[in-house]
């Protein structure tokens, strides 16, 4: 399964590298004081479950389905966490995007969390007081998530 939704190949193809706007979502996992994070296979960097929603797609219906896809484990999706745009991404073919991204603080339902796609080299549960590195604006989601708060705007 390609990282890139199909809808996006298509504009790619009409477009080529132009600057995309896309909407996103970030699944912040949580389960008895653990985080489940992905090392992404593009960065090797530790991430929460992020991805692109579909056209038409519900957000929270897009999260707990990145989740699956990631992951392989069903979420509930609790509560809006956060809202915040991307700095421009540059991918390594020269395609272009910046995300509206929406982050969701979400439980654990059930599976066994493993890698399911080719995105991701790992996953595991983090104790939420001892993180691996995370770049500052995944860090501000899980935070944001874990927070207990109404959604915030955090720095992307």
């Amino acid at each position: 399964m390609s990282p890139t939704p199909d809808f996006v190949l298509a504009l790619r193809e009409r477009i080529g590298h132009e600057l995309l706007w896309l909407p996103g979502v970030t699944a912040v996992v949580v389960h008895e004081g653990r985080v489940l994070l992905t090392r992404r296979a593009d960065t090797g960097e530790w991430a929460p479950i992020t991805g692109i929603l579909e056209p038409g797609e519900e957000p929270a219906v897009g999260a707990a389905r990145e989740a699956l896809e990631e992951c392989g484990v069903e979420i509930l999706v609790e509560r809006l966490a956060g809202v915040a745009c991307t700095d421009v991404r540059e991918y390594p073919n020269g395609d272009r995007s910046v995300y509206l991204d929406l982050a969701f603080a979400c439980a654990w339902v059930s599976g066994e969390p493993h890698v399911a796609d080719d995105e991701n080299l790992e996953v595991a549960w983090w104790p939420l007081d001892a993180l691996p590195p995370l770049s500052a604006d995944h860090r501000a989601r899980v935070d944001a998530a874990t927070s207990g708060e109404q959604a915030a705007r955090f720095l992307g």
